[in-house]
């Protein structure tokens, strides 16, 4: 695992940026993980600004999201759909018809099961974006016993309905489900670019760097076990 410790979140943002942008020119027709969120926001407005200077091109990228809310409508602004065309992708010449969230109008595992088709057709990624919760979940996979290695359909704990309640009229309009891709296919990318900002990321970050065992009561120590991860963090969330 590689950390870059960063200033700000702006700085965090743009080295994240020039690591992936390097990626992009070396293969036009990558094939992104992407994840939604506060954090990931810096990183695509820079993917944004690069694309209309030419720098880059999305023309012959695709994508597949980590995550969606169960029972949400796609046009619904806290829907995670409606937040990548907002942030990305309908800023960038990405053809819409290749990037891919998983839905779910129902807690019902056989849409799950749709979405895990959907990534064993789509192969494995070339960079996966990954954002760290504060106690440590990866995408909506929570801290527990045993965690999932496919795509399932998650009752998400009262910390991140609380965490999620920000972007809502109040705590009770948070969804209480998500559909989520496993860690399995979470780590299934060449390259993890994963990013922390902030205080209430240090806990995690310093259990992250400190600790050496791997347990499912914090899935992010899973990290250790892909060959190539890049943590970018800002200096909150490392020095707290």
């Amino acid at each position: 695992m590689r950390v870059i410790v960063s200033k700000d979140y702006d700085e965090m943002s743009r080295k994240a940026a020039d690591l992936v942008i390097s990626l992009m020119k070396d293969k036009p027709q990558i094939k992104f993980g992407l994840a939604t969120g506060s954090t990931p926001e810096g990183l695509y407005k820079n993917l944004i600004e690069a694309n209309k200077e030419g720098e880059i091109g999305f023309k012959y990228a695709s994508s597949v999201n980590l995550d969606e809310y169960v029972g949400i409508d796609k046009e619904n602004d806290q829907s995670y759909q409606y937040f990548m065309n907002d942030r990305l992708f309908n800023h960038v010449d990405i053809d819409k018809s290749k990037t891919h969230l998983p839905f779910a109008p129902e807690a019902d595992e056989k849409y799950a099961k749709e979405y895990d088709q959907l990534l064993d057709e789509f192969g494995p990624r070339d960079i996966q974006v990954l954002g760290i919760g504060p106690n440590g979940h990866l995408a909506f996979n929570e801290p527990d016993q045993k965690l999932n290695q496919r795509t399932s359909i998650i009752k998400l704990t009262d910390e991140t309905i609380k965490a999620n309640s920000r972007f809502f009229d109040s705590e009770d309009d948070v969804p209480k489900y998500a559909v989520s891709m496993g860690m399995s296919d979470a780590f299934n990318a060449k390259t993890l670019v994963v990013m922390a900002s902030g205080k209430n990321k240090h806990d995690a970050v310093k259990r992250l760097l400190e600790e050496d065992k791997i347990y499912p009561e914090f899935p992010a120590s899973f990290l250790h076990l892909h060959p190539n991860v890049y943590l970018f963090v800002d200096e909150e969330a490392y020095n707290g």
